[in-house]
């Protein structure tokens, strides 16, 4: 009988964990064996209580405790390192992610799929902002990184044994999962579902961490930021040479360059630019940092 490993990344999520744990009863099927793998980033609530009770008296709940919060993408990695079914499922703990939609996602598994993608149809129910920066950053992560990652794409999937241990060789300190499975090919197939709202909480994913998130993703599968940074620069060489012929040509009339304000100006836009050039080219050379020392992605405080 196959074996299905259920990822469940929680940070503070204390009031989802029975509801979490009740769904998945009901949907889950006796035509498989299950392992619930709860992945504790490091909450500082009763999570980590309560994941204990529950695997006292369900062998079928097992769970893994970080040092410290490492981050919802490297607790998904952990996940995938040490679970032991012929595929594994991963899904939010704060039941946004249906999961009445696993036993489609199985099916298709036992069709050939490898992968079996989700992508999140339009919440009106969310902020207009909310959707114009979803619509925006995967605009540009497609025109960035010259792959199709789709509209609405989530971290809620399934993945065959073999794609899981190509993704055990993965080291990346910085992972966009979703870029990476998206890279890495196999038989796939995307279903939609409409996003549950949250049990309970809040979430965890402010606009800051969002905006990281997404600069992230992009760095992580493109250099066409550093192509952008060598065109603006010939760019505006281009222009001060321009500016520099019409310096020129005016003293040549016998009319002065005029006007302190615009000199300012100019040199505060051209410094601006400067420092968001240097920036892009610090994110890299930071990544490259990062990498050299090949610390753990995340470290494990206990398991069961």
């Amino acid at each position: 009988m196959k074996k299905v490993s259920i990822l469940i990344p929680v940070y503070n999520e204390a009031g989802n964990i029975a509801p979490m744990l009740e769904a998945l009863d009901k949907t889950l099927s006796d035509c498989y064996l299950y392992e619930i793998l709860f992945i504790d980033d490091g909450s500082s609530d009763k999570t980590l209580e309560l994941l204990k009770a529950v695997a006292e008296s369900d062998s079928r709940v097992h769970y893994i405790s970080f040092a410290r919060n490492f981050g919802q993408q490297n607790a998904l990695k952990a996940g995938m390192d040490l679970c032991t079914g012929d595929c594994a499922v991963m899904l939010d703990g704060d039941l946004q992610h249906p999961p009445e939609l696993i036993p489609k996602m199985l099916e298709l598994w036992d069709d050939g799929y490898e992968i079996v993608y989700t992508r999140r149809k339009e919440d009106r129910r969310l902020s207009l902002y909310k959707r114009l920066t979803s619509s925006l950053f995967h605009r540009i992560l497609r025109s960035m990184s010259g792959m199709h990652i789709e509209q609405g794409i989530a971290d809620f999937r399934l993945l065959d044994r073999k794609v899981l241990d190509v993704l055990a060789s993965f080291h990346e300190p910085d992972l966009f999962l979703r870029g990476i499975v998206q890279w890495m090919g196999y038989r796939r197939f995307g279903l939609d579902y409409m996003p549950e709202q949250r049990f309970t909480g809040e979430t965890k994913y402010n606009s800051i961490k969002l905006i990281k998130h997404a600069v992230q993703g992009i760095t992580s599968f493109s250099v066409k930021p550093l192509y952008i940074a060598v065109f603006l620069g010939l760019l505006f060489v281009a222009l001060s040479m321009s500016y520099l012929i019409y310096v020129l040509w005016r003293a040549t009339l016998g009319l002065g360059a005029s006007g302190w304000a615009s000199t300012i100006v100019t040199v505060m836009f051209f410094g601006g630019l400067n420092m968001l050039l240097l920036g892009i080219i610090g994110i890299y050379v930071g990544k490259i940092f990062i990498q050299t020392k090949r610390r753990p992605t995340y470290i494990v405080r206990e398991m069961n």
